[in-house]
């Protein structure tokens, strides 16, 4: 049985990129999903490697902390003083002094890279027993790049920096992708032997393939089949160019899972997302995060979810949620808000200018239109009523609201935590509810209506309003209007309670 190789994967990350113009690292800078540094450590895992080294230097401490959460395993080896990409490969090695076998050494703005063409580069370069091989693509505009020369028997011959080659190297359409596999000791042993006789005064590692050609080692190139893969990004426009093609790389391959993407040119999925046959995408959506769509849901136009579970089908429509959980067969939207922690159980509904935040509704329970549903807990199979409000601070602490199961609330209302409504209880329209009501009970906090007849004519008179009374019949009792009662108090009358039952209307439903 072969002995697996030994592998060491070097990420070369410590560049500034100062045409991305930017406070933030050129390989931080995201992409559907990922940073840029992220992508490429994603197309190297497939390897196994022994020991990843990540070459850090421009922001060394945030692509730390970068790597500390998505790749802890990763040693990042700072890179002090930038004197080229040959010296940045050797103080990588002197990491790992005991690395053996196979070093791979990619770098970090290479996003679209496929592992399946990682993994081919290396597999041709172990089975040829190459002391070097280099990732080459064929590319429409090698404008700024490294070009591949090769001799007479189209063996390779040397890798020239453009701003090192002459007029007929520069016309040369093949070019260094800027990855790379080596034999460990022969690497090493080339890169004591670098020189910075060059434009640019730096260390090439693309000098080890001349060195190592003239000491009679083999060295190789293994061709790209698409020269798209090994695209980098040195400013926004680059960037957002590259993010266009892992967008339609991405829908691509979703549709041909099964997914309906009604418009790929408008969604925008990362590549952390994860979507079940037959879901239907609608156009302007887009899906972040660890955001996952069931089989048969409808998402869209107009949506963006963020680490969202959408049950199967389930719809979201013209809305925003971030960290919530959708059940099967639930809706939401138009123009809903879920915020973390929002749980919507099966057949649930959150309707038109509804916003929910940590809390969780029942089964078949709607929450139509004009609410805010905060730390709450709802029943299965009840309706709040439109325009309410779940009062759940109090400037200092957050506090719950629970309604039960198969309540029915009256619109306008107020629930001010903490306090709980009962099964099958009601509560009448524009109350404020800060006392528990029993199951079955009506919750009625409310001031009684009086009207004042004849007040706009006593008190407004020559407004339209008053002359509209006043064809109406409105005129009567104007002459028993109190002069002394204050405009304030006759508009909205005195603060009277009743206790009785409410009336038809006082709940609202959808």
């Amino acid at each position: 049985m072969p002995q697996p190789h030994l592998r060491t994967v070097v990420v070369l990350a410590a560049g500034e990129g100062k045409r991305m113009k930017s406070t933030l690292p050129k390989v931080l800078h995201p992409l559907l999903g990922r940073t840029l540094l992220g992508h490429v450590l994603s197309a190297a895992a497939p390897l196994a490697a022994d020991r990843t080294v990540v070459v850090v230097g421009h922001g060394a401490d945030q692509v730390r902390s970068h790597l500390d959460e998505i790749a802890p395993d990763a040693t990042p080896v700072l890179q002090a003083e930038q004197l080229g990409t040959g010296h940045a490969v050797r103080i990588a090695l002197e990491a790992v002094p005991e690395g053996a076998g196979t070093v791979v050494v990619i770098n970090g703005d290479v996003p679209l890279l496929r592992p399946e063409t990682v993994g081919a580069l290396v597999t041709a370069h172990e089975e040829a027993a190459a002391a070097a091989t280099v990732l080459a693509a064929e590319v429409p505009d090698p404008t700024g790049l490294g070009r591949i020369v090769r001799d007479a028997d189209g063996r390779l011959e040397q890798i020239v920096e453009e701003r090192d080659a002459d007029p007929a190297q520069r016309a040369i359409r093949e070019i260094n992708a800027g990855i790379y596999a080596f034999d460990a000791a022969r690497l090493r042993d080339a890169l004591g032997k670098l020189s910075t006789d060059n434009d640019q005064g730096e260390e090439y590692l693309t000098d080890v393939f001349g060195l190592l050609r003239s000491a009679g080692e083999p060295v190789a190139v293994h061709v790209a089949a698409d020269h798209v893969e090994t695209l980098g990004c040195n400013d926004r426009v680059e960037l957002a160019s590259l993010r266009r093609l892992l967008r339609d790389r991405v829908n691509e391959a979703w549709m041909r899972t099964g997914v309906s993407l009604l418009d790929p040119a408008t969604t925008w999925i990362d590549v952390t997302v994860a979507l079940d046959r037959d879901a239907v995408v609608d156009q302007n959506t887009q899906l972040r995060g660890a955001t996952v769509v069931g089989s048969g849901a409808l998402i869209g136009p107009d949506v963006t979810l963020v680490d969202t579970i959408v049950g199967p089908g389930a719809s979201v429509v013209r809305s925003h949620a971030v960290g919530a959980e959708v059940g099967e067969g639930a809706s939401v939207g138009p123009y809903a808000y879920l915020r973390p922690a929002a749980r919507l159980a099966g057949k649930a509904k959150v309707g038109t200018f509804v916003e929910v935040k940590n809390s969780q509704i029942g089964a078949g329970s709607k929450v139509p239109h004009l609410t805010y549903v905060g730390d709450a807990t709802i029943g299965e199979q009840t309706n709040i009523g439109a325009a309410s409000v779940f009062v759940n601070y109090d400037g200092v602490n957050k506090h719950r609201t629970v309604i039960g199961s198969h309540a029915r609330t009256g619109a306008d209302n107020m629930f001010v935590a903490p306090v709980e409504v009962g099964d099958g209880a009601y509560t009448a329209a524009g109350s404020v509810i800060v006392d528990d009501v029993p199951a079955g009970a009506m919750g009625v906090a409310r001031a009684r209506q009086r009207n004042i007849e004849g007040w706009v004519v006593k008190r407004r008179a020559g407004t339209a309003a008053a002359e509209a009374a006043q064809r109406a019949g409105g005129a009567k009792g104007a002459s028993d209007v109190a002069p002394a009662a204050s405009d304030s108090e006759a508009m909205h009358g005195r603060a009277e309670t009743v206790g009785g039952t409410s009336g038809p209307g006082d709940t609202a439903t959808d």
